[in-house]
């Protein structure tokens, strides 16, 4: 399973078909990343094996980094084999792309690869699948899938019920670790190493794997003060941390999940006590080929849900079909099944209200979905299963609204926050309610905390409260309500965002291969697009 990955959305499809091949069929797979593969032995593959290809199209039709050096490789014209021939008549495959209509080179690598490789002699097995991230990649995926491994099954001659439910991880809750090495949200050992010894900075280079915890210099909102939309301009302060960037690039925010969120999600696994939240566990994978540890350990629980997953994004229909199993009542796995096998009774009662996991489960039992959470039923999810099904929360990424050449030492965001009415929920007494964007609403808390000073933000705070809720004192914060929005934990595990009277985001690079012109020669047409107030043309 070959995936070509720039947010990790790929890799994590990639790692689904190979669960799945695992599950129907009894066969183990090897997640791959192209850029550690030779792909000149390609024609060395047995006939009775398959190469699946999970790629997503980057910006205007190019491949993701880590496929460039594949493509560069298989559009060669004088392409040549280990074995000295230039066809591929061995080769089985399969290939599913990930893109989005609204450009204009829809699912192009996929396409490429898919042609490319048919034209040296290769083997595609079922039909090409495209996934559209601007509708429901999901769907896509899920309506491609089926009909592939039928034809999976007929080429190599498998039957499925080969192994049916088999745990990835095992889970074990430990006690005698020592505190200093247990991880409470830090995102490597690096930074673990610098959080657990009061630093203010992890050491070492600062790159995806190591995002840099970097000061917030000012913020500021651009849109009208109490109106219903914000745009924060925020600008982090990269000193000395050895990044840098170049215009058309990006930096990757590293966000944590709102607090209510949190407390729903330990709630619906009996989570929530101090003790039990606290909790320390370690995660070993049972097959590292197939599936890696997604996040460090040993953590805490709730350092998992906070730091780790992403439970803030709506539940997918194959999650649901997965879990009903482990419903607590039979009406409550009826109602899940029926969620995860009808695309149109999703759609209306999980995807077009924007139900979260956790939130799918308590409506699944007729839970109230207010917190406090103290009389949520709790579910009899094995913890391992939770792991294997939620993804791994990841960065989001947004355009840099700085000029490296003005302000080297510094990185701007600006980014309208996302907030909009779902359609009507079942689960919400058949009313519509707001749904927040997790990346920009945890901007727009940590430019509220930090009042729109420059420099000098005021991070101090009394401590959570029952809830978890950041409780920030009214002093030096000015007229800022926290009550508009989701809330987040903003001085991060061991407090270190929050040190020495300046809130810390943790942040990194991507490069981008979008660059203007380098003669001045050359013309540019540029467009501004924007959006106006009816108030004020």
């Amino acid at each position: 399973m070959f995936f070509g990955s720039q947010t990790g959305t790929a890799e994590e499809y990639a790692i689904r078909l190979a669960k799945e091949a695992k599950s129907r069929f009894g066969l183990s797979s090897i997640v791959c990343d192209p850029e550690e593969y030779d792909f000149g032995n390609l024609d060395q593959v047995p006939n009775d094996k398959v190469i699946f290809f999970v790629v997503a199209t980057y910006g205007e039709g190019e491949p993701t980094d880590n496929a460039q050096p594949f493509m560069e490789f298989i559009m060669d014209e004088n392409v040549e084999f280990s074995q000295g021939g230039n066809t591929l008549e061995n080769l089985n495959f399969v290939v599913f792309g990930l893109g989005n209509r609204t450009y204009t080179y829809y699912n192009e690598i996929a396409r490429k690869i898919d042609k490319r490789l048919k034209d040296l002699g290769a083997r595609r097995i079922g039909e090409r699948g495209e996934g559209d991230d601007d509708k429901s990649m999901e769907e896509d995926y899920l309506g491609w899938k089926d009909t592939m491994w039928e034809s999976f099954s007929k080429t190599l001659g498998v039957e499925e019920g080969g192994a049916g439910d088999v745990a990835d991880f095992a889970v074990t809750e430990v006690n005698t670790h020592p505190a200093e090495k247990v991880y409470h949200g830090e995102l490597s050992a690096r930074a673990l190493v610098a959080a657990a010894s009061g630093n203010n900075t992890p050491v070492g280079s600062y790159d995806s794997k190591n995002p840099y915890p970097a000061p917030v210099l000012s913020s500021n909102e651009l849109f009208a003060v109490g109106g219903d939309r914000n745009c924060v301009h925020i600008e982090f302060d990269i000193t000395g941390s050895g990044l840098t960037y170049q215009h058309g690039d990006h930096v990757g925010v590293w966000p944590i999940n709102p607090d209510v969120e949190v407390e729903r999600m330990l709630s619906v696994f009996g989570l929530q006590s101090e003790e039990r939240r606290n909790a320390v566990v370690t995660i070993e994978s049972l097959d590292p080929a197939l599936a890696k540890v997604p996040f460090p350990v040993p953590a805490t629980y709730d350092a998992i849900f906070r730091h780790y997953l992403d439970i803030s994004s709506v539940a997918s229909r194959q999650t649901l079909s997965f879990l009903a199993r482990y419903a607590p009542t039979p009406e409550a796995g009826e109602k899940m099944a029926r969620w995860g096998a009808s695309k149109d009774i999703y759609a209306a009662e999980i995807d077009g209200p924007c139900l979260k996991l956790a939130e799918v489960l308590q409506a699944a039992v007729g839970d109230s979905q207010t917190a406090p959470f103290d009389k949520t039923t709790v579910w009899p999810i094995p913890f391992d299963r939770i792991v294997s099904v939620v993804p791994r929360l990841s960065p989001r990424y947004y355009s840099i609204s700085s000029s490296p050449k003005y302000v080297p030492s510094a990185i701007h965001v600006t980014a309208v926050v996302l907030k909009y009415k779902s359609a009507p929920s079942h689960a919400h007494e058949n009313s519509p309610r707001w749904v927040y964007g997790l990346s920009t609403n945890f901007i727009l808390n940590v430019r509220n905390a930090s009042a729109g000073t420059s420099g000098a933000n005021t991070p101090s705070h009394d401590g959570p409260d029952a809830m978890g809720n950041q409780q920030l004192p009214s002093a030096g914060l000015g007229h800022v309500e926290f009550n508009k929005t989701p809330m987040y934990r903003l001085q991060g595990p061991r407090g270190h965002y929050a040190r020495q009277n300046i809130f810390r985001v943790p942040i990194h690079v991507r490069r981008s291969t979008f660059r203007l012109p380098t003669s001045p020669k050359v013309p540019v047409i540029m467009i501004g697009p924007g959006t106006v107030s009816p108030d004020n043309p």
